[in-house]
């Protein structure tokens, strides 16, 4: 995964976890505008999501800030 698309997960995990708190849940489109203008970094969450880690669709904010924190 990008460094990019990796930074924003981060931030928005942070941002949400801040506003929601920790039980925060989330699906890969909470990366991405409501456009399609990203439709490669999109498609590389989704792929990431979907076929790597066989997520739901919800997940909670920290554990996917976890995993690509742990990614490096």
């Amino acid at each position: 995964m990008k460094k990019v698309l990796k930074d924003k997960i981060i931030q928005v995990c942070n941002k949400k976890i801040a506003q929601k708190g920790s039980n925060v849940g989330l699906s890969f489109y909470a990366f991405f505008a409501n456009k399609n203008d990203d439709p490669e970094g999109l498609m590389e969450m989704a792929t990431w999501w979907i076929l790597t880690h066989k997520l739901d669709h919800f997940e909670k904010a920290e554990k996917i800030k976890q995993m690509v924190e742990e990614q490096g």
